[in-house]
């Protein structure tokens, strides 16, 4: 585990051991990562799923299943409404995807009854600890918002706010990303961009520091941003939360960077009732195992805020 991470994994230990209810849990990278979890003192599972599936697997893998709430559900659709309806009446603390795709598993997610919907859009946030990087990076959306609006970037970084508090980040620098760094009328982006810094400017968004539009090499590099001139800029190569005008642009970057560079990640989906941990069966188990350590730091920031 990098660094950065470390310190996320020592804030965990902090606040106590949280609570996972796993949506068809009959997935050995799943149980693995949830075995893991619960040997380092972050979260305990409830296993939702078929449960002669459940208990075959552990025993291929040598997991004890001793003291892990096991609730038999066989067919798929009824485990995730199972598991959210959990998560919905504040039984657990996090709801993590198992052996089910991601559209029934979102769907769960958005069920009006006993789903985790809190009047906002969702939106996904990524967690890098990259060598060389002396900061964590957010990355916003990479998976889940398709081409947002203005207003959906606005959701997005508010969404983002706790993920980057509960990570030690108070006052998060967002760099709202572009092919140049200039305004350009005929590139939609770059007025967008320049709209949520003025937003920020006048209080309309607070608790960050938004400077758009932006080139990922002003936001991420102090190097490129000083040869670049840009000087007067609030983020000069020292960006927290790298803000992706689409999809496309998010997952290019976010898997360029998996696959090329030995870095420690996590991913949350936002804008729940609680941490959403939607990790796809291509993550590596140290992807899985920080996830679940992301949604531990977010569902503590969460529990403190309802506190207050």
């Amino acid at each position: 585990m990098g660094q950065k991470f470390d310190a996320i994994a020592e804030k965990v230990q902090k606040c106590g051991m949280k609570k996972i209810a796993v949506s068809v849990a009959q997935d050995d990278a799943v149980l693995e990562a949830v075995k893991a979890a619960k040997e380092r003192g972050i979260a305990e599972a409830v296993l939702v799923g078929d449960e002669g599936k459940i208990r075959e697997i552990a025993a291929s893998m040598g997991m004890d299943l001793t003291g892990y709430e096991i609730i038999h559900e066989p067919d798929m659709i009824q485990a995730s409404l199972t598991a959210v309806k959990l998560a919905h009446e504040g039984k657990v603390d996090m709801y993590m995807k198992g052996l089910i795709d991601s559209k029934n598993f979102l769907k769960s997610v958005l069920d009006k009854e006993v789903g985790l919907r809190t009047g906002g859009p969702l939106s996904h946030v990524c967690v890098f600890d990259i060598p060389g990087i002396d900061r964590l990076l957010f990355l916003t959306d990479v998976a889940f918002m398709t081409y947002p609006t203005l207003e959906d970037k606005v959701n997005i970084i508010k969404n983002t706010l706790p993920v980057c508090r509960a990570c030690g980040v108070e006052t998060p620098k967002v760099a709202p990303l572009a092919a140049v760094e200039t305004v350009n009328p005929k590139m939609p982006v770059t007025v967008e961009a320049a709209e949520l810094t003025r937003m920020c400017e006048a209080g309309e968004l607070t608790g960050c520091i938004v400077d758009g539009p932006l080139s990922m090499d002003i936001a991420i590099d102090r190097e490129a941003a000083r040869h670049k001139g840009a000087t007067d800029r609030k983020i000069q190569g020292d960006a927290d939360i790298l803000l992706f005008p689409d999809i496309h642009a998010g997952n290019l970057v976010y898997k360029t960077i998996v696959h090329l560079v030995d870095v420690q990640n996590g991913c949350i989906l936002t804008g729940t009732k609680v941490p959403v941990i939607l990790t796809s069966r291509s993550d590596s188990f140290e992807t899985k195992v920080n996830s679940i350590i992301l949604a531990a730091v977010v569902a503590e920031e969460m529990k403190k805020n309802k506190e207050v």
